[in-house]
């Protein structure tokens, strides 16, 4: 199409576009994060307030709620106040909830800091894919879009390290004071620092350029789409281009979602069950609960820190590996070869569990079984990474048309919280009634996933957002 540049010319200025991409993406950082810093928090928290396994999984999976919400508003503020400002707002409530996190006065008054958080960690999971979708060259979209897995996975591994680092300044006990806190609680406050860093780098980075021509400042998204695309770009045609399609559309509301189907559009319904089998297949069992759970066959609570940021570590090189093939051998074969890899993991993660010997109030595994446990942890984790990790959110991202694009990106994303929700809070008492049976059942999802991906999931690589439909 005219006013773009062919894909691998030096007239696309990647390396602009790789900042402000990378820039948008802190938001993903906050998201992993957050989830992992609860993880090493867990045992303290429930040793803090006196609490049991319910109480404890209300309060690690309420901040999804309020994920859920801020997914939830996040279209249309986005549309309303623009990408960037968006951001901000999240970032600020964000670094408000971390404070506040370290320093509860009760179970229910840190129950609604995480929901604080939550509400910011949502916003930016609707912001990030969405903004670098609209600044990213079409060629490169794809590994564009996988920084903000990425960004998931980073956040995830350096809070992993971090909650190691403090935990062993700690004398290895979460719940042993430092400087008049206790160690879980100087871990969940250490999340004001990359919230001040989303914070600044949302307010460096250009509004994109489909909100400023959207806004009537076609000026301001010339002068951008000049920066992310090259100076050889027909920058005229291009603005044309957005104005044409933007022409034919309307501010995206909930009700341009509704379709003669189960009432939703069916491309709507496909991004809220590629949402909800991301988090079916029990992905964040492992980085909310996996200290705890190698804690109950028989691992100490340092080793156990340890083990988990080795499982973000693979996380981090399978997010890689998605990152150079999705825009190579595009997003589906992806997305079947991981639901493959899971499925078999997780099938031998059931079995090795189903060999654990109570003991007490916990559960030992065999040698054997307990070894065939984590290797088939971590494949699974690989595989996760390298497929349903990073290529849900460059789908969701792209795969809606212009003219939904804002409201499909929230409702599909806020499902996707509210699936996490479900997963997180359910894994307490399901792992205390059948740790095996939990896993048996994100087998099933696994297998379940590759099927709808067969049928239902259309590839988008290498098409124009103005082009999708």
């Amino acid at each position: 199409m005219a006013g773009t540049a062919p894909s691998g010319t030096s007239s696309e200025n990647i390396g602009h576009v790789v900042f402000i991409t990378a820039a948008a993406a802190i938001g993903g950082f906050l998201f992993g994060y957050d989830s992992a810093v609860i993880n090493g928090a867990v045992t303290g928290i429930e040793k803090y307030f006196e609490v049991g396994a319910v109480q404890t999984g209300f309060v690690v999976a309420i901040a999804l709620l309020g994920s859920a919400l801020g997914a939830w508003v996040a279209g249309g503020l986005a549309d309303r106040w623009g990408r960037t400002r968006t951001m901000q707002v999240a970032a600020i409530l964000f670094a408000i909830s971390s404070v506040g996190q370290a320093l509860p006065f009760a179970v229910w008054d840190l129950a609604f800091w995480r929901v604080l958080a939550g509400v910011g960690i949502g916003m930016a999971s609707v912001i990030g894919p969405a903004y670098i979708a609209e600044v990213a060259p079409p060629a490169y979209r794809g590994r564009l879009g996988s920084f903000q897995q990425l960004a998931i996975v980073l956040g995830i591994a350096v809070s992993q390290l971090v909650n190691y680092a403090i935990a062993e300044r700690a004398g290895g006990d979460v719940n042993n004071e430092l400087l008049g806190l206790q160690a879980w609680q100087w871990m969940l406050g250490a999340c004001l620092v990359p919230a001040l860093l989303y914070l600044i780098f949302a307010t460096i980075i250009p509004e994109s350029p489909r909100f400023l021509v959207a806004a009537g400042r076609s000026a301001e998204a010339r002068k951008v789409l000049g920066e992310v695309e090259g100076e050889n770009t027909d920058l005229d045609a291009r603005i044309t281009e957005i104005e044409n399609s933007l022409r034919s559309e309307h501010r995206p509301r909930l009700r341009d979602l509704r379709g003669s189907r189960l009432g939703l559009l069916p491309i709507v319904w496909i991004g809220i069950l590629l949402s909800v089998f991301q988090q079916f297949v029990g992905i964040n069992v492992i980085f909310y609960y996996s200290a705890s759970l190698w804690q109950s066959v028989g691992i100490n609570q340092s080793d156990s820190l340890l083990i988990s940021f080795s499982t973000s570590i693979i996380n981090i090189v399978g997010t890689f590996i998605a990152i150079a093939l999705v825009d190579r051998i595009g997003r589906r074969p992806l997305l079947l070869i991981g639901s493959v890899g899971m499925a078999v993991s997780l099938a031998v993660a059931a079995w090795a569990f189903s060999a654990g010997v109570p003991n007490g109030e916990t559960v030992r595994l065999p040698e054997t079984q307990g070894t065939v446990a984590l290797v088939a942890a971590h494949v699974f984790v690989l595989f996760f990474a390298l497929s349903w990790g990073v290529v849900v959110w460059v789908l969701l991202g792209e795969m809606f048309p212009n003219r939904i694009r804002a409201a499909a990106l929230s409702v599909a994303a806020s499902a996707q919280w509210v699936a996490n929700w479900l997963i997180t809070v359910s894994f307490p008492s399901l792992s205390e009634w059948s740790l095996a049976g939990a896993y048996v059942g994100y087998t099933a999802f696994a297998v379940l996933s590759f099927i709808f991906v067969m049928f239902k999931v259309k590839e988008t690589k290498g098409r124009k957002l103005e082009d999708m439909g």
